[in-house]
């Protein structure tokens, strides 16, 4: 548990909706639980509510930019934060303000601290400084046990300095007891058929989250399987207009208008993932880590995930959901027509086992002590 008066200082772009974000709100919460102060540097966003509900306290700065000048700027600002609000520790998550929060943590005397949240890519000699800071920390957490191997091939990073904290999820929050029948009905209905099974595939509209390798692997399947379920697209492009638009032109090219139905964001995922018999998440880049597949797995819905990244070490292939191959739309099909070719029995027990799956090795509780407890390290000098 951290000490009694304990103050961090954590540094993010925005509280938009996010795996960083999400994370920012969940160490502010376990902060506050062991009697410490969690403060919170960002542009803020849609997620500035919450932050206040956990007893985080919001500086904003506009620590998005990647603007040389105003990096060195916001150095000088967050050093005169660590100093009037007695900072004990700074803990950056994007690599921007990490660059502020490593200069202004080296001038204060504090520990720093960095969340690697992505591979971050860039094969120039600029762009592998720019990413370099994230590996920079005192302690650099990676999210899973794919980015610590990436950071370790990237960077000579002693062991000692490095520790793999995987995402985590509230298992008392996403939990099916949870959900409201109701909502659940009202969403089943408005999403799909009364007589179908419910699909889903929850993230923002962009190319790499797979919707159009969906797409594609639905227009594979026989019109008999299609008669089994609906598909709902959850998200929104933010700004993404062409992507959306090529979206739409594909699923009607291939006669699905009567089975996708594209909605935009969501922030009812308890009852979505209730309403829902299959979860989708298909990315057609490696996830850092992918927080859908131990949401819905701790919802106790099966999950088909893109056998890469973060997401191999969340879904055991045949047991919790399937694993199948990136930006395939046939082995996407293939393992959709196993899940339909399960009994209700079989999809339950996948489902169970899903669950306990994350509860295992997935929960908010573990990420929250283990972050707690490299912040103490390092204020212990071990």
């Amino acid at each position: 548990m951290a000490k009694s008066g304990l103050t961090v200082l954590q540094v993010i772009p925005e509280l938009a909706a996010g795996g960083a974000e999400r994370t920012t709100l969940e160490i502010v919460e376990a902060l506050k639980a062991a009697g410490g102060r969690a403060l919170v540097v960002s542009e803020g966003g849609r997620m500035e509510d919450e932050l206040t509900q956990f007893g985080g306290e919001l500086i904003r700065m506009p620590v998005k930019t990647k603007n040389p000048l105003a990096i060195h700027k916001h150095a000088g600002l967050l050093a005169q934060i660590i100093r009037q609000e007695g900072v004990d520790l700074i803990h950056a998550r994007s690599r921007a303000p990490a660059w502020s929060a490593l200069w202004a943590a080296r001038r204060t005397g504090i520990p720093f601290v960095t969340t690697y949240h992505g591979a971050y890519g860039g094969k120039s000699a600029p762009k592998k400084l720019y990413n370099s800071v994230m590996a920079r920390g005192d302690k650099v957490i990676a999210n899973s046990d794919y980015i610590a191997d990436h950071i370790r091939n990237t960077y000579r990073l002693p062991e000692a300095r490095l520790i793999t904290i995987p995402r985590g999820v509230d298992t008392h929050i996403f939990d099916p007891i949870k959900a409201d029948p109701a909502r659940v009905s009202a969403l089943r209905s408005e999403l799909g058929k009364p007589d179908r099974l419910l699909f889903i595939l929850p993230g923002r509209l962009t190319s790499w989250k797979g919707q159009m390798v969906l797409i594609d692997a639905l227009a594979e399947l026989s019109d008999a399987e299609k008669a089994h379920f609906q598909v709902a697209l959850i998200g929104d492009a933010q700004g993404r207009d062409d992507y959306l638009a090529a979206l739409t032109s594909r699923i009607a090219e291939n006669g699905l208008d009567d089975l996708v139905k594209i909605t935009g964001h969501s922030s009812d995922m308890v009852n979505l993932y209730a309403a829902a018999d299959l979860v989708l998440a298909p990315s057609t880049r490696p996830e850092a880590f992918g927080r859908i597949a131990i949401e819905a797995g701790a919802m106790q819905r099966p999950v088909i995930v893109s056998d890469h990244g973060g997401q191999r070490e969340t879904v055991v292939d045949g047991e919790t959901g399937w694993r199948v191959k990136p930006g395939d739309p046939a082995d996407l099909a293939r393992a959709i027509g196993a899940y339909l070719g399960l009994s209700t029995a079989e999809r339950q027990n996948m489902g169970r086992k899903a669950r306990t799956n994350v509860e295992r090795q997935f929960t908010k509780s573990g990420l929250q002590r283990a972050t707690l407890e490299v912040y103490q390290s390092l204020l212990s000098g071990e």
